[in-house]
């Protein structure tokens, strides 16, 4: 639509009547015949803008299905979270082990003073080798307490998870993800039977529902085991103050309380930690600012390969005003005949610049195919729900189709200027 309209804006035709109709039908018809003459040329002629349109399209729908993994990814880890990490972003980036700045009480006094929030699940994470009878593998063991169910939206499938009373007294007692489960007992179920973790025996008690994977990490191969019992029998403690945690989730009540209890939280470890002026021995992300982050960088990428992908449009109208030209050349006495015979410049520059439309529109067209094509691909084979913008579409198809009216200009001017009597004496 945007060609024909730029195509009618330039010819400045105010009026159709038949004989005009006629005349464009009759140009439409020659401009095919003369590209199906040539369709290998017409084809490599295309093929830039066939590439460009294909980008274009999948790099949009892949990047919208990455916004969209990207939101599903995080609605997997809980709601209205925020996550405190022991030490300050610079410490964290400049040393290897994990500062030692966060214990137990810390978070059991966030739970009780704190009135925006809803719920605290304190956690410390390793990774260990898990065996069962022959059979062992490398998983994530995470000592946790019973809140963290609720707190990061899990969901027992066999058994229980275990309670304050099982944390209290450091039972051994493990609950698995179904990965796990089903790398050491395959169909066996694993209620009842005994594990080890670092050469301690763990009674398997529960069994999660499949959670998938979010940020990279797989929540369905993993050992959750009581904190406590993680302290003292796993990664042994290394603070003087009590328990060390790697994290500290916190849920709040609503979407609203996200701020106040963050502000709360700062000023509250603030105090416990002793910090006036110097920086913080904390730090505290909400699942929103993540999110947010994750998401600016997905669209930067996505509008910077688009771009990138937008540049094989303009070479490729260069190579149809390129092909043009050499065609313009190649059929100058054509030119002249028709001239000869009663055509006017208007109805030559009418017929080149068809020609021009059409190389680009039926590429653009074919690009979207091709596009489609790689989009549902990528949905088979990738995580990603890569989708099928209709307003890509259409703009990848206008874009095409004003390229080879802009680019089809030169070329078209040229052969309708041709002097009739220069064009049949040429050879």
């Amino acid at each position: 639509m945007l060609a024909i309209a730029s195509l009618l804006t330039f010819l400045k035709l105010k009026s159709w009547g038949t004989e005009e109709f006629m005349n464009i039908l009759e140009s439409c018809q020659m401009a095919l015949n003369t590209l199906l003459t040539n369709k290998l040329r017409s084809s490599l002629t295309m093929l830039g803008i066939i590439i460009g349109n294909a980008s274009v399209i999948a790099m949009i729908g892949i990047g919208e299905g990455a916004q969209k993994f990207i939101d599903q990814q995080f609605e997997s880890l809980g709601t209205n979270l925020l996550f405190v990490l022991p030490g300050n972003p610079e410490s964290r980036g400049r040393v290897i082990t994990t500062p030692k700045t966060l214990v137990l009480e810390d978070a059991q006094v966030i739970a009780k003073q704190i009135r925006s929030v809803q719920d605290v699940a304190p956690a410390i994470t390793t990774r260990a080798t898990v065996v069962y009878r022959n059979t062992n593998t490398n998983s994530s063991v995470l000592g946790v307490t019973p809140n963290y169910l609720t707190v990061r939206s899990f969901e027992i499938d066999q058994g229980r998870f275990f309670d304050l009373s099982d944390m209290k007294r450091n039972k051994p007692v493990a609950v698995l993800g179904p990965d796990l489960a089903k790398k050491l007992f395959s169909r066996q179920s694993p209620i009842g039977q005994r594990i080890q973790v670092q050469n301690v025996t763990f009674q398997v008690i529960g069994l999660t529902l499949a959670k998938g994977s979010s940020l990279g990490t797989n929540n369905d191969d993993v050992v959750f085991i009581p904190i406590t019992t993680m302290s003292s029998r796993i990664v042994g403690r290394t603070s003087p103050y009590g328990i060390d945690l790697s994290l500290i989730s916190v849920s709040t009540k609503d979407q609203s309380s996200i701020r106040a209890a963050q502000f709360q939280i700062t000023n509250l470890l603030r105090l416990r930690h002793k910090i006036n002026q110097q920086e913080d021995d904390f730090t505290i992300q909400s699942q929103k600012n993540i999110l947010e982050i994750l998401n600016t960088v997905a669209s930067a990428l996505t509008t910077l390969l688009t771009a990138i992908a937008g540049i094989s449009l303009l070479v490729g109208g260069i190579g149809i005003m390129n092909i043009m030209l050499v065609s313009v050349t190649e059929r100058t006495q054509e030119i002249g005949l028709r001239k000869a015979i009663g055509a006017t410049q208007q109805d030559i520059l009418i017929q080149f610049l068809i020609e021009a439309v059409i190389l680009a529109i039926t590429g653009g067209l074919t690009g979207v195919g091709i596009g489609c094509g790689a989009i549902i691909l990528v949905r088979i084979i990738t995580p990603l729900q890569a989708v099928i913008s209709p307003i890509a579409i259409t703009l990848a198809v206008s874009v095409s189709g004003g390229i080879g009216l802009f680019f089809g200009v030169v070329p078209a001017r040229r052969a309708a200027q041709l002097d009739p009597i220069v064009a049949l004496r040429s050879n």
